[in-house]
């Protein structure tokens, strides 16, 4: 399957506020109906109670069940890249996303919480240089601290490091421009969107630390982080407290798809859909949403963004309108990659 060809130009940009944000309640606040957002609060004190009281009487605890070589070359950019499916197979996009990022010059690490048959555990050993199948516990930053420290024992230290996992759909456009204008920014901490809930930061599903003082910062962010059930404390703690680290540290943070760049593209009725208190381009670019959910339309027509967040599509969190006509924006050609791994893992 071949990609469509790319019309735009990509440039990082650094986030848009680095020192505001108010929390992730304010999310909630300002991009929901009263209703919803005493709700959505209620939710999250019942999650983190209920987590925390397990997480005291039944504390989970890492395991890794298997380590086992892959066939790609080693460079000196790795990739720890996070797998998870119901019944442990790997899509064909699953294994597509692996090649590109081993085309785009990383060693992966292929990372899996789950059980592959055979067959996907033996296909990606010819685009990862390490597989390692573990217990499904501590999500995306448990994986990604035990494969750094089992990586870095094995190859060093890298002068690149990427963190992804598999829960976007696509991508339906190259690679290459992207992570060429990842490079182009120099050393540094860099991420495709940009959110301002709980404070400016980079969301996770694909990040680099390019230099020394980035990659040590994000070993340093992994190293210490304990397993919880709790997914809002480890967004809390390990995506946003990911970006906060690095800014604290004085190391320089990037989108390549800006909150700012991106309120200039969404037009009145968008704003006005998504935040009606923040009609004006100039407010808009404050509020704290996902820009990955509320702004998809406009990430992938507007900015040539090359993924559907998987979330979005199957579940639709937020209620949004318009989703259901998500495939208007993936070309034909890469649609039923799309169609079949969404079959894998399910509603």
């Amino acid at each position: 399957m071949g990609f469509t060809e790319v019309t735009h130009v990509y440039q990082v940009s650094a986030l848009a506020m680095p020192d505001a944000g108010g929390g992730r309640w304010l999310q909630s606040l300002t991009t929901r109906p009263p209703a919803r957002f005493a709700r959505r609060v209620a939710e999250v004190l019942w999650e983190t109670s209920a987590a925390a009281l397990l997480d005291r009487f039944t504390p989970q605890h890492a395991e890794i069940f298997e380590v086992s070589e892959g066939q790609a070359p080693l460079t000196r950019s790795l990739a720890l890249y996070l797998h998870w499916s119901p019944d442990g197979r790997v899509s064909r996009m699953v294994r597509r996303q692996l090649r590109l990022w081993r085309e785009a010059g990383f060693g992966c690490v292929f990372i899996t919480n789950a059980s592959p048959p055979s067959e996907d555990w033996c296909a990606v050993a010819a685009d990862s240089v390490l597989r390692i199948r573990r217990a499904n516990i501590g999500r995306d930053f448990g994986a990604w601290r035990d494969a750094a420290a089992i990586a870095l024992e094995r190859f060093g230290t890298p002068q690149e490091l990427l963190l992804a996992n598999d829960s976007v759909l696509g991508p339906f456009l190259p690679l290459p421009p992207i992570v060429d204008a990842w490079r182009a920014g120099g050393g540094g901490f860099f991420g495709l969107t940009e959110s301002l809930g709980g404070g400016a930061h980079l969301q996770s599903y694909a990040l680099l630390g390019r230099g020394e003082k980035a990659v040590a910062e994000m070993l340093g962010h992994l190293v210490p982080m304990k397993d919880g059930r709790s997914k809002w404390l480890l967004v809390r703690r390990g995506e946003i407290g990911l970006t906060q680290r690095m800014l604290r540290a004085g190391v320089p943070c990037w989108a390549l798809f800006g909150q700012e760049r991106l309120a200039e593209i969404a037009n009145a009725a968008t704003r006005a859909r998504i935040a009606p208190r923040y009609s004006s381009v100039e407010a808009f670019a404050r509020v704290p949403f996902n820009p990955c959910q509320h702004l998809w339309r406009e990430l992938v027509e507007g900015m040539g963004y090359p993924y559907l967040k998987t979330e979005l599509i199957r579940r639709n969190p937020e209620k949004l309108p318009g989703v259901e006509n998500w495939r208007d924006v993936v070309p034909a050609a890469e649609l039923p990659i799309i169609e079949e791994h969404l079959k894998i893992i399910g509603p």
